[in-house]
């Protein structure tokens, strides 16, 4: 009893300790502010229609028309029936965002080193060192907060599968069910996809173990303990899930309908993403040595360097003021790895390094093989295009792989295993299973190597050119000597920081030399360890997220000020889309005041990202008439931005004279070069269906009017003396989008490789359309079972357990 509740205090401190942790690296939030976010600035502008109907309404949309001509909105944040999984989440993220996301990384951590029977000790300084790691704290800072949710649950759903291989089947159950369920919420498949790699390794690790131990009754069981945790979890979202394939095979992480390029070329892939697209973001191989040394590869495309650059020092003495000195010297391009774009390095502090290295020469059984496999297999596939061997082969048949952009981000199950092994290796130290000449030469080797990693990347810098992907660009604008200086500036940086990684090393090593020969006690060592990696990593972190990206919530809630541009659109009440060119398909301000065919989304829809790649970015002024573009953003002789108006745009709806079949998806598409979109309009032959009449007659009296306008109900009132064809301005979608004609349900289908069709009798008519998405009432249905039935396993298995654990204690007293 008193062991039990001994050990809740030490919890609940730890938690204590956790919160106010998240709220002191994040205090801005104290007062009220919010980080200003990149992603979610732009998510803001994808989800406002969603968002404001969902206000003013009480009810969900499913669907907007403000962003890519109109898409689903289960990306965008949708609400779905019986999500009691959301609610939970809800519960444990209670700080204000994103000291919420920083709490879960530690919590989770945490969780996760207990079930590895770390000493709680360690297992806060492990937290520490994970929840603090700079990849974890960027993508806060940029916004990718689905990502950060997801990365914060792996943690407690490996510490489930451990407890479960560990013989504790019951809370191992509980666990790996209730954390599977989170991370399958926090909607970010790809971080999970990646963790269900590690996950294969361990499973390999273990299963030979029990073949070597004869214990594979005890394997089989643990898997069908785990399967039957993950099905649980996974069916407690169905509603997510399954409205999200739907999407996804609608999207461009889809099946492509066309086999040919933009440029006329054959197209290579027609499965998932283009093999450039998932290959952009690749790691150099020596790139990767910036987990140990932070700006080796000069950290992003925007280091404050202030007055301590020779670019400054520079500009002052070209005459340059000191304001604008700073300001150029504040976002310097000092990136000069492969990647297109970096918002800072991928660093796991030099101590943790250290120590992973360490637990390599310490740590002993399967934990290490596979965690070092999980960090191997990581740093691999990371380097992408430059590793083309490993993946091509996972490109090609590794189910799903190519469904995923930015190889680079595997890298989170690296920063997910070092910092365990690097926990395990010092736990070898504070335990008597080891000698102390033993703890001493794993010290010395492991110290020596990573020293020798240090001196031998101060050797080769020579070999460096120090040349960025950016240079010829600012060689262009500002001339070769600014850029020599910039150049000299990343050696500087290369420098500074590889020395202070060797002397942080140094420092740790010397700590635990001192506490191994009895001369610290080993609280004071954890502690001064602990010390040492938050000053490395919460040093790292604040150069890249600090309170200086904070900002009013106001200014977070409404992220984009409407412009006189817009204020002019406005004034027309009428239903129609924007097109704004600088932006293109990408970019979500457009969004937040009108309805766009841009927008920013990592899976957008397919079929309008064709048309840009084949006729909007060619300027095909039919293809934006048939999207309903009134009003395209210009530029005038003297550089001013205005609304032009498209007088040609078709409308909400039309009457075409003409259907022209054609035999598949690439005639479809190239057929939109030269056609006059007001009268004629393409249909593969495979969406004719019943269709056996395919020209018309169009009076001059027909007419169509889109006269009520929600997101997901389109009324229009059609006149008509003839049997005619009439063309939606909206994207088709085939699953959820139902027509009615009258109040009768009525067939319609997709024309112009984007758009929806439907034939519609002579007289006058109601046409409605209606988002009534069959996928949210059946997941709906699943979820709500799915939920009673791990809520019942949950408590079952609680009371079980505890039943138990009485019984074992009266046996023992009665014997």
């Amino acid at each position: 009893m008193q062991k039990g509740l001994k050990a809740f205090f030490v919890h609940f401190f730890v938690t204590v300790f956790f919160i106010l942790a998240a709220l002191a690296y994040f205090h801005p939030v104290l007062q009220g502010k919010v980080i200003q976010q990149s992603d979610i600035v732009q998510y803001t502008g994808m989800a406002k229609e969603q968002n404001d109907y969902r206000k003013r309404t009480g009810e969900e949309p499913y669907w907007t028309n403000s962003a890519f001509g109109g898409m689903p909105t289960y990306q965008l944040g949708a609400y779905y029936p019986h999500d009691y999984v959301k609610k939970l989440d809800r519960l444990i993220r209670f700080l204000p965002r994103p000291a919420d996301y920083l709490f879960l990384y530690l919590i989770g951590f945490y969780i996760l080193l207990c079930c590895l029977k770390v000493d709680y000790r360690l297992a806060v300084l492990g937290a520490l060192a994970f929840g603090f790691s700079t990849y974890l704290i960027i993508i806060l800072g940029v916004g990718h907060n689905a990502k950060a949710h997801a990365l914060g649950y792996l943690p407690m759903l490996l510490g489930g599968i451990i407890l479960v291989f560990r013989k504790k089947y019951i809370w191992g159950f509980i666990l790996s069910a209730i954390a599977m369920a989170l991370e399958i919420g926090a909607n970010h498949y790809q971080m999970t996809y990646y963790f269900m790699l590690l996950v294969l390794i361990l499973g390999a690790v273990y299963l030979i173990e029990a073949i070597r131990e004869k214990t594979l009754k005890h394997f089989f069981i643990s898997v069908g303990i785990l399967v039957i945790a993950v099905v649980l979890g996974i069916a407690a979202n169905a509603t997510g899930l399954m409205a999200t394939k739907e999407y996804a095979d609608w999207s461009t992480r889809g099946k492509s309908e066309l086999t040919i390029n933009a440029d006329g070329s054959t197209k290579e892939n027609l499965t998932g993403l283009d093999r450039e697209y998932i290959t952009r973001y690749s790691y150099g191989i020596s790139e990767s040595l910036d987990l140990f040394v932070p700006r080796l590869f000069g950290g992003s495309n925007g280091e404050d360097l202030g007055e301590n650059s020779k670019t400054y020092d520079f500009l002052i003495d070209q005459g340059v003021s000191r304001r604008q000195a700073l300001s150029f010297s504040s976002g310097l391009p000092l990136y000069w790895g492969d990647q297109p774009i970096v918002a800072g390095p991928a660093y796991i502090g030099a101590i943790i390094i250290f120590l992973f290295v360490l637990g390599l020469f310490l740590v002993k059984g399967k934990t290490k093989w596979w965690l070092l496999g999980g960090v191997v297999m990581s740093l691999l596939l990371s380097w992408g295009k430059n590793f083309p061997l490993l993946t091509n082969l996972m490109i090609d048949y590794f189910p799903l792989y190519n469904k995923f952009r930015a190889v680079s981000s595997i890298q989170v199950i690296l920063e997910l295993c070092a910092p365990i092994l690097a926990v395990l290796g010092l736990r070898q130290l504070f335990i008597d299973e080891l000698t102390i000449k033993e703890k001493l030469k794993g010290l010395k080797f492991s110290t020596i190597a990573v020293l020798a990693l240090g001196l031998m990347l101060l050797i080769v810098k020579g070999t460096f050119d120090f040349v960025g992907p950016s240079d010829d660009f600012l060689i262009k604008n500002y001339g070769d000597e600014l850029v020599s200086l910039i150049q000299a500036d990343r050696r500087s940086v290369y420098n500074s920081d590889l020395f202070r990684s060797m002397i942080l090393v140094f420092l740790a090593a010397l700590v635990l030399w001192f506490f191994i020969k009895n001369k610290l006690k080993g609280n004071v060592a954890i502690i001064l360890v602990g010390v040492l990696i938050l000053i490395d990593l919460v040093g790292i972190g604040l150069r890249y997220v600090d309170s200086d990206d904070f900002v009013s919530k106001r200014k977070m809630n409404e992220p984009f000020e409407e412009s006189p541009l817009d204020q002019e659109i406005k004034k027309d009440t009428g239903i129609f889309r924007v097109y704004n060119p600088s932006e293109g398909i990408n970019g979500a301000r457009t969004s937040y005041f009108h309805q766009s065919i841009g927008g920013y989304h990592a899976a957008k829809p397919a079929a309008l990202e064709d048309l840009f790649s084949f006729h909007i970015y060619k300027g095909n002024i039919n293809v934006l008439n048939m999207l309903n573009v009134k009003y395209v953003f210009q530029q005038d002789e003297e550089g001013r931005s205005f609304p032009a108006l498209n007088p040609e745009a078709n409308g909400n709806a039309w009457f075409i004279s003409k259907l022209s079949k054609v035999p598949d998806a690439d005639e479809e598409i190239t057929g939109l070069e030269n056609l006059d979109t007001k009268k004629e309009a393409l249909i593969r032959e495979s969406n004719a269906g019943s269709l056996n009449r395919f020209e018309y007659q169009v009076d001059s009296t027909a007419t169509i009017d889109l006269v009520n306008y929600q997101p997901n109900h389109l009324v229009y009132k059609s006149s008509n003396p003839n049997v005619g064809v009439a063309v939606f301005s909206e994207m088709y979608y085939p699953n959820g989008w139902n027509a009615y004609v009258d109040g009768q349900l009525t067939e319609h289908f997709k024309v112009n490789y984007a758009l929806r069709a439907m034939r519609v009798s002579q007289g006058d008519h109601t046409i409605e359309f209606k988002f009534e998405p069959k996928v949210v009432e059946t997941g709906s249905k699943i979820t709500l079972a799915s939920s009673v039935i791990l809520l019942l396993s949950v408590i079952g298995g609680i009371g079980f357990s505890f039943y138990s654990s009485r019984k074992r204690k009266d046996e023992e007293k009665s014997s």
